[in-house]
């Protein structure tokens, strides 16, 4: 067995919410303060996943502010999440490829007459 296959074993995918704030050319609608995005990223560990996500995005000229890790797919299926098949395929591209998915991309907009 290879270094490489070893440490692929070794990966597991995990879902994180990320909160971005405005950037320079992050490409976010002008009138927006930011974006929720969901990804999967695999990681050795979550804190891998989660450092590994936050160095694309600012790659990507976003600006993460916040990040909430949801865990492994194992660690979903036992909160009782239900997991979409899209979500599965995904998640085993984020293995495979041994990288961050975005999944999606969500604009956030301040509310009208809020402080």
């Amino acid at each position: 067995m290879t270094k490489n296959s070893k440490n692929q074993n070794r990966q597991k995918a995990y879902t994180l919410l990320v909160q971005v704030g405005r950037a320079d050319k992050d490409g976010l609608p002008n009138n927006s303060s930011g974006a929720a995005l969901v990804c999967y990223a695999s990681g050795i560990d979550e804190a891998e996943a989660v450092r590994e996500t936050v160095a694309i995005l600012k790659q990507a000229d976003l600006a993460p502010l916040d990040v909430t890790g949801y865990g492994t797919l194992q660690e979903r299926q036992s909160q009782g999440h239900e997991i979409e098949p899209e979500e599965l395929t995904l998640m085993q591209r984020a293995l495979d490829e041994n990288s961050v998915i975005v999944a999606q991309m969500t604009p956030l907009f301040n509310e009208e007459g809020s402080e």
